[in-house]
This record gives structure tokens, sequence and C-alpha cells, in this order.
């Protein structure tokens, strides 16, 4: 029984550390360009049972595909690959510090560049429940309020409200 538990123990420990290996690696590989072996050790990393570990992978998964650094997916899908990793931090670890930023990323890209203002309403709203005094709370306020309106729109509503005053 001792033997085993000792065993079990030397593994999980070896796993954390090939986990950590494989974020340095993937960082060497970012700063080489090469995003497509950097989100392969990372996706390995996502399933570490350091919460750190794991944050820190799925979050520099999310910043590749939403920077697009991947030439052979289109800007839109890779824009919604983000935005899934972004969420997935929120889904997995909600009490994690990048947890708020993380959904509020998610609703951001789903109502600035995905379009999809439904889904990206509920998942403001969902931020301002889960973190009312966040710093980023007022910045959703704005989303919300100009959800689905143009630049141009969003200038005249100003506009609009300041002659009002």
């Amino acid at each position: 029984m001792k033997y085993s538990l000792f065993l079990l123990l030397i593994l999980f420990i070896a796993c954390s550390k090939n986990y950590e290996k494989n974020l340095a690696e993937a960082d060497k590989l970012i700063e080489q360009k090469d995003f497509k072996k950097a989100i392969e050790l990372l996706k390995e990393a996502t399933s570490s049972d350091d919460e750190k570990i794991s944050v820190s992978a799925l979050k520099k998964i999310a910043t590749i595909y939403q920077q697009n650094s991947l030439p052979e997916i289109n800007y839109s899908e890779s824009q919604k690959i983000a935005q899934k990793y972004f969420y997935q931090i929120f889904e997995r670890f909600p009490n994690s510090e990048d947890a708020p930023k993380s959904l509020f990323m998610s609703a951001y890209l789903l109502s600035n560049e995905l379009k999809q203002y439904d889904l990206a309403t509920k998942q403001y709203n969902l931020f301002l429940e889960k973190y009312p005094d966040h710093e980023l709370a007022a910045s959703a306020k704005i989303e919300l309020e100009n959800i689905g309106l143009s630049p141009e729109e969003i200038l005249q509503k100003n506009l609009n409200k300041s002659n009002a005053n």
C-alpha cells in the first residue's frame, strides 16, 4: 500500500514537471512562430491537475487563435476557437484569477468578432452577476448598452445623449 502510494506521488510529480516543461517549450515555439507545435504542447498541459498550469496553457492557446496566428485557419474560425478557449477557462476554473477576464473576452469576441449578440449578452450578464465589482464590470455594462451597434451608431447615440443634457 505504501509502495503504490509512493509510486503514485512520483508519477504525479513527474507529470506536473512535464506539463511545466510543455509550457516552457511552447513559449519557445511561440517565439519562433511555430504555433502549431506550440498548441500541441499546450493542449497536453491543459490536462494538468495544477490549475495555474492548465489556465496558463488555455490562455496561451486562446491568445494564439485570437491573434489569428495560424494561416490555415480563417479569421472568423480562429476567433470562434479563441472564444471557446477563453470560455473554457471560466467554465473549468471559475474561481481562478483569470476567470473574470476570460469570461469578458469570451463575451467580447462573441459580440465584436462573431456577431453572436444573444450569446454575448448572456455572457456579459453572467459576468456582471458573477463579478459585479471587477474592474471590467463598467466595460461590460458599456458593451451591453452598445451591443450590435456600429462605431458610428455609438458615436451618434453618445452625441444625442450629450445634446439632451
